[in-house]
């Protein structure tokens, strides 16, 4: 999870809000496959939901740097 961390603190505000898009897509098809039983890995949704929180996170931080 650190690559993943330094990775998105390099991004600025526009990318990371592409990047939650993204994110939140992925989710969004991991609990269709999850709820028709095609998810074999069912730690990919847990896996997206911390991600989804981290850049969440991050969009925060930089909006109190802003201020």
């Amino acid at each position: 999870m650190n690559k993943v961390l330094e990775e998105l603190k390099k991004k600025n505000l526009d990318q990371l809000n592409a990047e939650l898009m993204t994110a939140r897509e992925s989710q969004f098809g991991l609990r269709i496959k999850h709820k028709t039983g095609q998810l074999n890995e069912t730690s990919d949704l847990e896996k997206v939901r911390k991600r989804i929180a981290l850049i969440k996170t991050l969009i925060n931080q930089n909006l109190v740097k802003e201020k």
